[in-house]
C-alpha cells in the first residue's frame, strides 16, 4: 500500500453488526437528547455518522442562509471552515437537492470539477488523501434542506462505501435535521437573551453617562479571571453573558444621586447602595440560568472580602465566586475611567491598590490570578477603549 493511501492494516475495521449499529444509534441518541449547545451537537453528529458507517471523517455542513455559505464548526481534524453555499462537493449535493456516492475522488470524472474546487484543493493544502466519499443533504420538519452529512474514506478493507452506508448515513441525515433544528431554535433562543442581557446592562450604564463599553470590558476581565480559576470553558462563558447587568439596578436610581459630581452625603450613598438590591429583585424570579446568573452578580458585585461591602456586609467565601470576580473587573474599569467626581486613575496605581486591597476588598485567589491575567486584560483594555468624544461615566 503506497503512501498517499489513507488506511493501512493496522487502522482497518469491520462494518458494525445489527446489534453494534443498535447500541451506536441509540447511545448517541441519548447524548444528543441532552445536549442544548449547538456546537456539541454537531459534535455527536458527526461522531454518530463516523462510527456508523465506520469512515475516517464525518462532516456535518450546516447552511447559512443569510450569508449564502455553508460552515461547520467540528470537522473532524479541522477548524471552523465555511465554504460558499455552491462551493466543491457538498455544495453541489445542497444546491442540486442530491445525495453523492464517490468510490474514488481521484478517477471520478462525473464530479471533477466540483472535487477539484472541495476534497482535492484541501488534499493539496493539508497532504489528507481523500477516497470514497458520500454527502447526503438533511432538511428540516418544513422539507427545507439546512445542511449535509459528508463522510470520507471508509476503513474496512475494501475502502468503498456500500449501498447499505448510505441507507445508514441517510438515516443519520434524516435524525440530523430534526435534532438540529431544536438546537437551532434554542440557540437562537439563547443569543436574543444574550443580546437582550447585554442591551439592558448598556442602558443601565448610560444612565450613569458610561460608555457601553464599560460592560464589554467587565465581561471580557470576569471571562479571563474564570478561566484563570479553571472554572471552565462553559461556567467562564455563562459569566461573561451575566455580568453585563452588574448594574442594572441604577435604572431606579435617580439622576440626582447617579449623576452628583461631588462626594455623596451618607444619604445619598444609602440610596445608591440600593441598586444592588434592585438588580437582585428584578433578576431573581427568571428561571433561565444566564439570568439567575445575572441576578447574583447585580447582588454580590459590592460585597467585600473583608465583610465591609454591601448591601448585605458577607464575606469570604459567603460571597458568591461570581460576585467576588465581578468586584475586582468592575473596581479595575472603574478606577481606569473618567467620571463626573474623579479623572482616570495611572494604571500602576490601580494595580497597587488591588494589590493593597488583597485579602480586604478583594479574594486573594482571585487578585493572584487577576495579576497572572493581566496581559490579556490589558489587552481588553486597549481593544475596547473609550473613545475620547464619549462622555464621562459614572459609577458608585
Amino acid at each position: 500500500m503506497d503512501n498517499d493511501h489513507i488506511t493501512n492494516k493496522s487502522r482497518l475495521k469491520k462494518d458494525l453488526d445489527p446489534e453494534e449499529m443498535l447500541r451506536v444509534i441509540f447511545d448517541y441518541a441519548a447524548k444528543i437528547a441532552n445536549e442544548r449547545v449547538l456546537e456539541n451537537v454537531l459534535m455527536l453528529m458527526a461522531d454518530m455518522g463516523r462510527e456508523m458507517i465506520v469512515s475516517d471523517r464525518c462532516t456535518v455542513w450546516l447552511l447559512d442562509s443569510s450569508k449564502n455559505e455553508l460552515w461547520s464548526k467540528v470537522a473532524h481534524g479541522l477548524d471552523e471552515i465555511r465554504i460558499p453555499k455552491s462551493a466543491g462537493l457538498v455544495g453541489y449535493a445542497v444546491t442540486h437537492d442530491k445525495a453523492v456516492f464517490i468510490d474514488d475522488a481521484y478517477t471520478n470524472e462525473q464530479y471533477k470539477t466540483y472535487l477539484l474546487n472541495g476534497a482535492l484543493a484541501t488534499d493539496q493544502q493539508t497532504g489528507y488523501r481523500t477516497k470514497a466519499l458520500m454527502v447526503i443533504p438533511f432538511r428540516n420538519s418544513q422539507g427545507d434542506i439546512i445542511g449535509a452529512y459528508q463522510a470520507i474514506n471508509k476503513l474496512t478493507e475494501c475502502e468503498q462505501f456500500s449501498d447499505k452506508d448510505m441507507e445508514y448515513l441517510t438515516l443519520a441525515s434524516s435524525y440530523a435535521g430534526k435534532s438540529l433544528e431544536s438546537a437551532l431554535l434554542t440557540n437562537e433562543i439563547e443569543e436574543t437573551q444574550k443580546e437582550i442581557i447585554f442591551t439592558m446592562g448598556e442602558i443601565g450604564e448610560s444612565r450613569s453617562k458610561e460608555t457601553g463599553n464599560h460592560v464589554k470590558r467587565v465581561a471580557e476581565y470576569s471571562y479571563l479571571l474564570a478561566l484563570g480559576l479553571d472554572l471552565g470553558n462553559e461556567e467562564a462563558e455563562l459569566l461573561k453573558i451575566a455580568s453585563p447587568m452588574h448594574d442594572i439596578g441604577k435604572v431606579a436610581i435617580p439622576d440626582s444621586v447617579l449623576n452628583k459630581p461631588g462626594k455623596l452625603t451618607d444619604e445619598e450613598f444609602k440610596i445608591m447602595q440600593q441598586h444592588t438590591l434592585i438588580g437582585y429583585n428584578l433578576l431573581k424570579k427568571s428561571k433561565r440560568h444566564i439570568l439567575k446568573t445575572a441576578a447574583i452578580v447585580a447582588y454580590e458585585h459590592h460585597e467585600k472580602w473583608n465583610g465591609r461591602g454591601y448591601p448585605r456586609g458577607i464575606k469570604g467565601e459567603d460571597i458568591h465566586i461570581y460576585g467576588r470576580i465581578t468586584a475586582i473587573a468592575d473596581v479595575f474599569d472603574a478606577l481606569g475611567s473618567e467620571r463626573v467626581y474623579k479623572k482616570a486613575w495611572e494604571l500602576d496605581r490601580i494595580l497597587q491598590l488591588i494589590q493593597e486591597e488583597r485579602g480586604e476588598h478583594f479574594d486573594p485567589k482571585i487578585v493572584d490570578v487577576f495579576f497572572q491575567q493581566l496581559p490579556a486584560i490589558l489587552r481588553v483594555r486597549e481593544q475596547y477603549a473609550d473613545a475620547a468624544s464619549e462622555e464621562p461615566a459614572d459609577i458608585q
